[in-house]
């Protein structure tokens, strides 16, 4: 597949978008295969085409249904529903998760359920940590009854090891687990970790298509039988049902099976950028497990205004802001000559201040939890996912 293949109006360049990896644009080969999908009525479960990839994805997380939906919000917000009964009742997730920041209070609107966020020491929540907030009060309380993680956290990676100890720690106080996946294709991959084997620690997982997989929209959410059949429901009642959805579900088949695999490329590129960007003084804030980079630019003494501005000139897109932070994702349709065009954009800049008189200031601290709040409160930005 040619990730520049991708626009009948080809008087226009192709832009560069290091937003998002939903920012990735359906190809000319995606709307070939969509022409040739079954044209049944999902809601009805008529569709053979989005069965299969149900079939295919559930097999792939080791679990017995899957269903198809819209986005990753909707996936996480069925599956955490479909694990909650009656209120008063609380799920406990990371501080920095997307299910507590950006998916408008879902869980207390659809599942009446409160929300304890877990102020991670470190790159990710442990489960010391997670056992310490469990609310077991049946006086005063709202007793957790879910456990919520999500991998990739900001791009780093949740070490195996870690969900099992979680895993084990929610099993011993009764809990249920759910996973936001959303860019479990990129821990997958980078950690040589089979899907199945996060699967078999989870009784949810959303697992996103239209990010690192490259699909032109829609999230998973896996389970059992007899919970994905009420999902199916209460995504009905959401207005989440949806009729001729086959020519999606190939594409995202068609995605996994092309796109996935040259994952550990879009890392190595990732790695690439981080480590200019390091040597020019630009302070990496978390660790480049997959494919994002988080950036403090101000040892430098350039803005990230000044770089989103030089980078258009190489038709490469970042956010843009007035500060110093920001973040950088990468995907299937980033090239290593954007890259190397992003490398030098980044040099001259620095070697223009450099020139100027700019004296680099002293060393910033050791990262810590107030870090890394900063950094999922200023480097990424509430309009993305």
């Amino acid at each position: 597949m040619s990730p520049l293949s991708t626009s009948r109006n080809t008087d226009k360049p192709f832009i560069f978008d290091l937003t998002s990896d939903t920012a990735t644009i359906p190809t000319d080969e995606m709307f070939d295969i969509m022409k040739a999908a079954t044209r049944g009525d999902d809601v009805y479960q008529t569709d053979d085409d989005c069965k299969a990839l149900e079939d295919y994805v559930a097999e792939l997380l080791g679990h017995e249904a899957a269903l198809f939906c819209t986005s990753g919000t909707l996936s996480n917000q069925l599956g955490l529903r479909c694990l909650l009964f009656q209120p008063p009742h609380s799920v406990l997730c990371d501080s920095r998760s997307h299910v507590f920041n950006y998916e408008c209070g879902g869980i207390a609107y659809h599942s009446q359920a409160n929300v304890v966020p877990v102020v991670a020491k470190g790159t990710y929540m442990t489960a010391a940590e997670v056992e310490a907030r469990i609310n077991k009060d049946t006086l005063c309380g709202a007793i957790t009854k879910v456990v919520s993680l999500e991998n990739t956290m900001n791009g780093t990676i949740m070490p195996i090891e870690e969900i099992k100890k979680i895993h084990d720690v929610a099993r011993a106080n009764n809990l249920k687990m759910h996973m936001d996946g959303a860019r479990l294709w990129n821990a997958s991959q980078a950690s040589g970790t089979p899907l199945s084997e996060y699967g078999r620690y989870f009784d949810t997982v959303s697992i996103c298509l239209s990010k690192g997989a490259g699909a032109p929209i829609g999230s998973m959410l896996t389970g059992t039988k007899e919970l994905i059949a009420r999902a199916r429901h209460i995504r009905k009642m959401m207005g989440g049902g949806w009729r001729q959805a086959g020519m999606l579900a190939v594409a995202a088949r068609h995605c996994i099976n092309t796109v996935v695999p040259t994952m550990p490329e879009t890392h190595a590129l990732t790695r690439k950028l981080a480590g200019h960007l390091e040597s020019l003084g630009v302070k990496i804030l978390l660790p480049v497990d997959t494919n994002m980079i988080f950036i403090d630019v101000s040892p430098t003494g350039i803005t990230i205004a000044d770089l989103a501005e030089a980078l258009k000139a190489k038709h490469i897109k970042i956010f843009s802001n007035t500060g110093t932070t920001t973040r950088i994702v990468f995907h299937y349709q980033i090239t290593s000559q954007a890259v190397d065009d992003f490398m030098q954009v980044a040099s001259d800049l620095v070697l223009i201040k450099k020139k100027a008189g700019f004296v680099p200031s002293a060393a910033l601290g050791d990262s810590g939890v107030e870090t890394i709040e900063q950094t999922a409160e200023s480097a990424y930005p509430t309009v993305t996912v």
